[in-house]
């Protein structure tokens, strides 16, 4: 007999949530096969079994959630297996956590006056958010509050507390902070389709509709002609693709780039703390992966100073590429300092992201499409040539510096970008 536990599927992931079981009791389960999917306030993830037997006992349920390292099933040899272990019941999700004391969630309060059992990851979006806990119905067992309860709340506008006033600007005085509207509630008539939203679409609307909430947005854009950076990859393309594997595309360019003015602007590299400024001194770079049009996830491309353009290269490749398969480990998207979102790979021309907290800005690469620019002829004043041209647009948070700031940062990207040397990286 073996005990399977919930493993550590990230340094900062603590609990998960069993969302899906393979397997019931009774089944015969072989090394690595797929035994159950757990979902953390970092990715969903299927889980391979450790071992190989029959599946005797579910201590789970779908739904629960339960910290890591707690016994989530059991698995014994099938020779001998007893032969009841088909009938062996789920216990349920009090007696699976009755044996991890401090780790056990904890009961809240609500404004109602009833006590609610709330999991880490449910108290933790409820406060975030300003949430009133009392007034969220719970769709789990025994009525206990889901985080998928608590992304729907979000998604609906919330049932919200008191949220606290903004920070005082000099001595000016701190305004009352605005209550959260409603949205008006829809109901789907006989001409209407139903999709209900996936888990990975309401964390992602939770997350934005929080950054909205909680930062001042503001685009920057600048125009970037990307005739240098062709003279190069036009150049290597062909070698470049039989030797890696893969396209040479703008992008690792642009990702370069941004490291490079990262560093003569190191605000830009940072999170806001309490009336404070924390100036990351490393750079982890995200890169916004689309998952077929289903969601997006944000694998990071760490110690990204330290990578010429045909190691990010092959950074982002292999980082895309396992996004889109589901084979990324939770610390895998977790923890960057800075984002791209490259949206010009879909045809847009001007974007304006939502900041990925804690980070202070993103930035959106669109679509870059030959133009009629001006440009400067030796011995001659100007002429008109056609260049590969496209947009850089940032989004960035004005709590963090001024338009200055972000318009010098965007400049230097600029200036890299069409008249560096990019031989010397392929």
């Amino acid at each position: 007999m073996a005990e399977i536990t919930l493993p550590q599927l990230g340094e900062t992931v603590t609990e998960g949530t069993i969302t899906k079981w393979f397997k019931k009791v009774g089944d015969t389960v072989a090394l690595d096969e797929p035994l159950f999917e757990v979902s953390t306030d970092k990715v969903d993830t299927e889980v391979p079994s450790p071992i190989s037997g029959e599946l005797t006992e579910i201590r789970v349920a779908e739904g629960d959630t339960v910290p890591v390292g707690t016994v989530i099933a059991v698995v014994g040899d099938a020779s001998s297996a007893p032969a009841s272990a088909a009938s062996a019941a789920v216990v349920p999700s009090t007696l699976a956590s009755s044996n991890v004391s401090e780790s056990t969630p904890a009961s809240a309060t609500g404004s109602s006056g009833t006590s609610t059992v709330l999991s880490p990851v449910v108290r933790k979006l409820i406060a975030e958010n300003n949430l009133n806990a009392a007034s969220i119905t719970g769709t789990g067992p025994g009525g206990r509050i889901t985080r998928d309860d608590v992304l729907a709340a979000i998604s609906r506008g919330g049932a919200t507390t008191a949220a606290p006033a903004p920070a005082a600007v000099a001595s000016a005085p701190a305004a009352s902070a605005p209550q959260r509207a409603a949205a008006p509630k829809v109901v789907a008539g006989a001409r209407d389709e139903v999709v209900a939203l996936s888990k990975i679409r309401q964390a992602t609307g939770a997350h934005m509709v929080a950054s909205k909430a909680i930062s001042p947005h503001v685009l920057s854009v600048v125009e970037v002609d990307y005739a240098n950076v062709d003279v190069t990859r036009l150049r290597v393309k062909e070698e470049f693709k039989t030797q890696e594997g893969f396209s040479l595309t703008y992008l690792p360019f642009i990702a370069r780039a941004v490291v490079d003015a990262l560093a003569d602007f190191p605000h830009m590299n940072s999170s806001l703390g309490d009336n404070e400024l924390i100036v990351h001194r490393y750079v982890d770079l995200g890169i916004a992966v689309d998952l077929d049009y289903q969601g997006l996830l944000v694998p990071v491309v760490r110690d990204a100073e330290g990578k010429r353009l045909r190691a990010l290269s092959r950074e982002i490749n292999d980082l895309a590429t396992r996004t889109r398969s589901r084979h990324l480990s939770p610390d895998e998207i977790s923890g960057g300092t800075f984002t791209i979102s490259n949206n010009g790979s879909a045809g847009s021309v001007l974007t304006m992201p939502v900041i990925n907290q804690p980070q202070v800005a993103i930035l959106s690469t669109d679509a870059i499409s030959k133009k009629p620019v001006v440009i400067e002829v030796p011995g001659f004043s100007e002429s008109i040539a056609i260049h590969p041209v496209g947009n850089l647009a940032m989004a960035w948070d004005h709590r963090a510096f001024d338009g200055a700031y972000a318009a010098g940062f965007l400049s230097r990207v600029k200036l890299i970008l069409e008249t560096r040397d990019w031989s010397s990286e392929v």
